[in-house]
């Protein structure tokens, strides 16, 4: 048996730990994968496209621009308000939220500058996501394509409001919250 010279043990090392961390990178994108794939069967089955997906319910869903916001606004006692982009765009959209960022906004309705998602978003509902799919549909929202689209602004109650509306009536007796009774 024949010794290496040790000037070749160092390069040897290096070789072999370069190894070892390109053989761990396919590993861990294949983790990412299916996060971002348990994240995007979560977007779609809690309806996130219904809303924030132009065209979705008119019946003509506008995949190139998937989950970019709309035009259409949701009136309510609240005001006017429009679904948000979605996407990683940096200026329009979540591109400079941190996962744990959007995590937070899903459970709780806060943002990262503290305001409160508008109705109808049902962040209630989300609240009860495990913290695995609620990182999982975080990181399906930053693996989309960023779709540049401002959705507009809140509208407050009593100001005019351009374009269509879906309008939320006020609530039947049954419905009427106890503390406004």
């Amino acid at each position: 048996m024949t010794s290496r010279p040790r000037h070749m043990l160092i390069p040897l090392a290096l070789a072999a730990a370069l190894f070892a961390l390109g053989a761990a990178a396919p590993m861990k994108k294949g983790a990412d994968a299916a996060k971002i794939k348990r994240g995007e069967y979560l977007a779609t089955v809690m309806g996130c496209g219904d809303c924030h997906t132009p065209g979705m319910l008119f019946g003509q869903p506008d995949v190139s621009r998937a989950l970019s916001g709309s035009e259409l606004g949701w009136q309510g006692p609240w005001g006017v308000s429009y679904p948000r982009n979605l996407t990683p765009d940096p200026e329009t959209g979540l591109g400079k939220w941190t996962e744990a960022q959007i995590v937070t906004a899903i459970r709780t309705g806060v943002r990262p500058d503290k305001r409160i998602l508008n109705p109808p978003m049902p962040w209630q509902d989300f609240s009860k996501l495990t913290d695995a799919d609620a990182h999982a549909l975080a990181a399906y929202l930053m693996s989309l394509p960023p779709v540049k689209h401002q959705a507009p602004d809140l509208v407050p109650p009593g100001k005019k409001v351009e374009g269509s509306i879906i309008v939320m009536p006020p609530p039947p007796a049954w419905d009427v919250p106890a503390a406004a009774k």
